[in-house]
C-alpha cells in the first residue's frame, strides 16, 4: 500500500517519512509490508488512508479543485486538501480518532451491515423496529440502494432479518470492529472533542462538502463542530455528491486506495466523469 509512490515519488516519499517522524510508529513500514492484521487495526488503517491519500495529493501540481469531500475518515483528507486543516495537525486527530474509535468498539461492541435494494426511508423506519433488540441506526448513506446500518449486535442482525423479509436483495453483516457513525460511538465523542478544540483549524479555501449536512462548509468553526457531529451521524454520501453535482461538479477524482468513492459516485451522477489516483502511474507531471 503506497510503496510504489515513495519508492518514485519524492514528495510523496516525504509525507510518509513526515507520518512515521510526528507519529512516532513505522506507519509507512506496516503500510508496505503489513502484517494485514496489524494494519486493520482501526488505529493504524485511519492514518494509513489518510496519509496514502495526502502522499498522492502532495505530487499533484498545477489548479486546484473548485470543491472536495471525503467518506469519513476521507473529510480530514479533504479538510487538509482545502488548507483548512494541516497536515500534521491532520494525521495526529485521524491516528487518534482511531484509537478511540477502536477503543469504543471494545467498550461498546457492535457491528455494521449493508443493505441494498431498500429506500432510505424504509431502512429507517426498519431500524427502528429493529431497536426492539437494540441500538441500530443508518450509518451510511452511500447511493440509490445502498445503505449501511450500524449498532449494537442484536439491534443489527434484528434489521438484517427485518430487510431480508422487506426485499432487500442483500441484508448482510459486515466484518468491522466497531458500529462507526452509532450512538455506540459516544466513547469517543469526549477524546475527540478535546483534540479538535486544541488544533489551529482555518476557513477552508474551497468548499468541503460535510458529511453530516452533505452541504459546502468554509467557516473554521463550522468546520470544528462538523467534525465533532461526523463521529456518531450518518454519512450522507449520496446526498453530498448530489448537491456538489447541482452545484457545477462535472468531473470526480479520487485520490488514496481503492475505487469505493469513483463507483459509488457512477451510481449516483451517472452523466459524470471519474478518475482515481492510487498509484505513482497514475499521476500525470
Amino acid at each position: 500500500m503506497g510503496r510504489d509512490l515513495f519508492e518514485s515519488r519524492p514528495k510523496a516519499k516525504e509525507i510518509f517519512e513526515r507520518a512515521d517522524e510526528i507519529l512516532g510508529v513505522n506507519l509507512s513500514g506496516i503500510c508496505f509490508e503489513g502484517p494485514d492484521d496489524e494494519l486493520k487495526q482501526t488505529k493504524n488503517t485511519q492514518p494509513a488512508i489518510f496519509v496514502h491519500s495526502m502522499a498522492i495529493a502532495s505530487e499533484l501540481g498545477g489548479g486546484t479543485a473548485a470543491m472536495a469531500a471525503g467518506h469519513s475518515l476521507g473529510e480530514y483528507s479533504a479538510l487538509v486538501y482545502a488548507r483548512a486543516l494541516s497536515f500534521e495537525d491532520a494525521l495526529r486527530l485521524v491516528r487518534l480518532r482511531g484509537e478511540l474509535m477502536q477503543h469504543a468498539g471494545q467498550e461498546r461492541p457492535g457491528t455494521m451491515a449493508a443493505v441494498v435494494g431498500l429506500s432510505p426511508a424504509r431502512v429507517e423506519e426498519l431500524c427502528a423496529q429493529a431497536e426492539t433488540a437494540g441500538i441500530v441506526r443508518p450509518a451510511n448513506f452511500n447511493s440509490p440502494g445502498q445503505i449501511v446500518i450500524s449498532g449494537s449486535l442484536e439491534g443489527v442482525r434484528k434489521a438484517v432479518q427485518l430487510a431480508k423479509e422487506a426485499g432487500a436483495k442483500l441484508a448482510k453483516e459486515l466484518p468491522v470492529s466497531g458500529a462507526f457513525h452509532s450512538p455506540l460511538m459516544e466513547p469517543a465523542r469526549e477524546g475527540l472533542k478535546a483534540a479538535l478544540e486544541s488544533v489551529t483549524i482555518e476557513d477552508a479555501q474551497i468548499p468541503v462538502y460535510a458529511n453530516v449536512t452533505a452541504r459546502p462548509v468554509t467557516r473554521a468553526g463550522d468546520i470544528r463542530q462538523l467534525l465533532f457531529d461526523q463521529l456518531t451521524s450518518p454519512v450522507r454520501w449520496e446526498e453530498t455528491v448530489t448537491n456538489m453535482v447541482a452545484d457545477g461538479a462535472a468531473r470526480f477524482v479520487e485520490l488514496g486506495p481503492g475505487k469505493v468513492l469513483q463507483n459509488l459516485v457512477r451510481r449516483i451522477a451517472p452523466a459524470v466523469q471519474t478518475a482515481g489516483m492510487e498509484k505513482a502511474t497514475d499521476i500525470v507531471d
